[in-house]
């Protein structure tokens, strides 16, 4: 009887071990199965993404260059165009808990949802003319500062990341409210060198390359979502627009350890709204002062290349120094900054038309600053306030208000320097070259006569230069009289 017991309990042993083996079993090759699968999934989708977006992208448009540009072998046997720039702005922008959002949510509606984000976002970095470079599966990358180089790229994407984190955090209400799974974003910049390529044989792209690109990576991995983390390098350029909060070091590889910050938001008194996301004007108004420095060395480069050698005058030299007295004189006469920078740039515009003809180069110069202001972020109501300041520097015209008095002493201020005379022979030597016919006794009655006839329209010019152009006067006089008694 106990032998049979025993057996028996034996047998429902067996059957027991056997049970939980197969459940053990099971459960293994169901946790593998479902690993391979979501592992098919998620490949799936991020090839039929790839795939997607690739048909939406428009074609990178970037402009030819010429001395600057070198010729390599990509590793894949393509040709790459490849640019140095000294400093772009690099985002990472990526979803967090990207793998386990895969193995739950049907690749269609996933695709889709992508896809939402992706046209989203290439519509605010389009805005902003930042160069959107590549898309990998949920991952989103552009960069600012290329193919045209740019002081404010930084800024510039800094407001591309708040656009883009405050269309999540919408997009994160509505779920909430529907009950439904939100996603959330990671955002990592950093700017620096790069190079930049164009790859490819049909199907041009760009792409770009460096430690920037790396390090850019960096601060969106070790990111937050819902944040906007930064290097220190790239809040050294913004930090007189956001308010940002240090959060400690980072090591990288050969780098040594780097600042990093979140940006909080716009500074209140650049912000348009509660949430310090949306710029004011004073916001853009200072952007454009810092841009200008773009327009300016784009106009000079022209001038210097553009100009005949027989423009001795009205040359960059002039430009340039016409620039710093206008804003020396605007700033004494406490113009604001929006005026300001519309003075700033008559300055600069007001002879370019001596590139085209050297009689009315006014109408000229007009029409080169309504080519090229808009395409350094000028509307249409600042472009047209430059024309009346360029319209006014034409001799016969008389200004009317302050801004048009700052531009026209700007324009004339050497009447009343030390400099005078070195510069009215460069004038001279100028006017020769164009068949003036004059002679030195001519040019010298002449200005003269334009020293005696003209005024200066401010308070700030008139106290700084009056007193030396009567010195002008009196030095002339003296020079024609001795002129007279040689005859």
């Amino acid at each position: 009887m106990f032998f049979i017991y025993i057996s028996f309990m034996d047998y429902k042993s067996i059957l027991y071990l056997f049970a939980l083996l197969f459940f053990v079993v099971l459960f293994t090759l169901l946790f593998i199965a479902r690993q391979w699968i979501g592992k098919k999934v998620e490949q799936e989708v991020n090839r039929r993404v790839e795939k997607k977006m690739r048909i939406k992208e428009k074609a990178v448009n970037i402009r030819t260059y010429n001395d600057s540009v070198n010729h390599i072998k990509s590793s894949n046997g393509y040709k790459v165009k490849s640019i140095k720039y000294k400093c772009v702005t690099v985002l990472f922008a990526d979803i967090q808990g990207f793998t386990k959002i895969v193995e739950h949510l049907h690749p269609d509606l996933l695709i889709d949802e992508l896809d939402e984000f992706f046209i989203r976002f290439d519509s605010i970095v389009e805005r902003y003319s930042i160069e959107k470079i590549k898309t990998i599966g949920d991952a989103y990358m552009a960069a600012g500062g290329l193919p045209d180089k740019s002081s404010t790229h930084a800024i510039e994407m800094v407001l591309v990341a708040l656009e883009i984190q405050s269309y999540m955090e919408k997009l994160r209400a509505v779920k909430i409210d529907q009950h439904k799974d939100y996603w959330e974003l990671r955002i990592g910049i950093h700017s620096g060198p790069v190079i930049s390529g164009r790859i490819g044989r049909n199907k041009v792209s760009t792409d770009i390359w460096g430690d920037t690109v790396n390090i850019a990576s960096r601060m969106e991995s070790s990111g937050v979502a819902g944040k906007i983390n930064i290097t220190g390098v790239t809040f050294d350029m913004i930090k007189e627009f956001f308010i940002c909060d240090y959060r400690g070091k980072m090591p990288i590889k050969y780098k040594g350890e780097i600042d990093m910050f979140f940006v909080d938001r716009i500074k209140p008194e650049l912000s348009d709204d509660d949430q310090g996301v949306i710029p004011n004007q004073l916001f853009w108004t200072r952007l454009a002062h810092i841009r200008f420095a773009d327009l300016e060395e784009a106009v000079t480069e022209r001038l210097n290349k553009e100009l005949p050698d027989s423009i001795f005058y009205h040359n960059a030299e002039h430009t340039l120094d016409v620039i710093t007295q206008a804003e020396i004189i605007a700033r004494s006469e406490n113009v604001d900054e929006d005026d300001l920078l519309l003075i700033k740039t008559a300055a600069l515009m007001h002879d370019t038309g001596y590139i085209v003809n050297y009689n009315d180069h006014e109408m000229s110069s007009i029409e080169i600053a309504c080519e090229v202001l808009p395409r350094f972020g000028y509307d249409q109501n600042q472009i047209d306030e430059v024309v009346k300041l360029i319209e006014v520097t034409i001799p016969s015209n008389e200004p009317g208000n302050l801004n048009e008095y700052i531009i026209k002493d700007a324009d004339l201020d050497y009447l009343g320097r030390n400099d005078f005379f070195r510069v009215s022979q460069l004038l001279f030597q100028e006017l020769q070259a164009f068949d003036f016919d004059i002679t030195v006794d001519e040019w010298n009655q002449k200005q003269l006569d334009f020293l005696r006839s003209h005024k200066y329209y401010t308070s700030t010019a008139t106290r700084l230069r009056q007193r030396n152009k009567e010195k002008q006067i009196y030095r002339l006089k003296k020079m024609l009289e001795h002129s007279e008694e040689l005859v």
